[in-house]
C-alpha cells in the first residue's frame, strides 16, 4: 500500500493558467526593466524555458538573469493569485477525492513556491507539505523532471512509499527518477499525451485514487 500521495498542482488539482496571463506577467517584467514592447519571440522564450533560454534573452538586453528571473517569477505568481481570486483558476471537481484519502498528502509543482502555498491555503487542500520552485536560477535548474522537489517532500513528510500524481510526461519521469510510482491523470488537456516513460498507473480522474492507494502497485 502507498503510505502517502504527492500531487502536481496545475492540471491536476487546479485548472491550467491561461497562457495570456503568464505572457502578460512576462511583458510586465520587461516593462519594469525598461523594455516597453518586447518582441513576441522573447516573451515566448521566457514561458516554457531552460536556463540557457533565460541567459540568452537576458544577455541580449544586458539584464542580470537572476534579477530578471526573480521579478518574472514574482509577477507570474501574483498574476495567478489574481486569477484564483477571480474564479478563473478553480480546482477540478474531483479534488474532493483528497478527502477520501486516509494517507498524508503533499503537493509538488514546477510553479512558483509562493503560488503553490497560496493554492493549498486558498482551497484548503490539507497538504502536509507543499513545495514549488524557488525564484532562483538554481530553482529553475532543479525543476521537474529533476527529482529534487519530490525527494524533499518525501523527506519532510517522513514517508517511504508515496504515489506521485501528475498530468505531464515530465511528472512521470520525475517520479521514476525519485524511485517512486506514478499515476498519470488523463485530463482533457493531456488526453493524447504520449509517455516515453510509462506511468505505473493511468487514471481518468482523481476519484480513482482512494482505491488505488489502498491496494498499492
Amino acid at each position: 500500500m502507498y503510505d502517502s500521495v504527492i500531487f502536481d498542482n496545475d492540471g491536476v488539482l487546479t485548472y491550467l493558467t491561461e497562457l495570456s496571463v503568464l505572457e502578460r506577467a512576462i511583458e510586465t517584467t520587461f516593462g519594469e526593466f525598461g523594455v516597453a514592447d518586447p518582441p513576441r519571440e522573447d516573451v515566448e522564450a521566457l514561458h516554457h524555458l531552460t536556463i540557457d533560454d533565460l541567459e540568452a534573452v537576458c544577455q541580449s538586453y544586458g539584464f542580470d538573469p537572476a534579477a530578471f528571473w526573480r521579478r518574472r517569477d514574482r509577477n507570474a505568481a501574483l498574476a495567478q493569485q489574481a486569477e484564483i481570486r477571480a474564479g478563473r483558476k478553480p480546482t477540478f471537481d474531483d479534488v474532493d477525492a483528497l478527502d477520501a484519502l486516509d494517507v498524508p498528502v503533499g503537493v509538488v509543482s514546477n510553479n512558483q513556491a509562493e503560488l503553490v502555498a497560496y493554492v493549498v491555503d486558498y482551497y484548503d487542500l490539507g497538504a502536509e507539505v507543499c513545495i514549488g520552485r524557488p525564484p532562483t536560477l538554481n530553482g529553475l535548474r532543479r525543476k521537474k523532471p529533476e527529482p529534487d522537489m519530490i525527494e524533499t517532500a518525501r523527506g519532510r513528510m517522513g514517508v517511504e512509499n508515496p504515489l506521485y500524481v501528475g498530468d505531464s510526461p515530465t511528472d512521470v519521469v520525475a517520479a521514476e527518477r525519485a524511485g517512486i510510482d506514478s499515476a498519470f491523470v488523463r485530463r482533457s488537456h493531456c488526453r493524447d499525451a504520449e509517455l516515453s516513460t510509462p506511468a505505473t498507473h493511468e487514471v481518468e480522474d482523481l476519484r480513482a485514487l482512494p482505491e488505488l492507494v489502498g491496494r498499492g502497485a
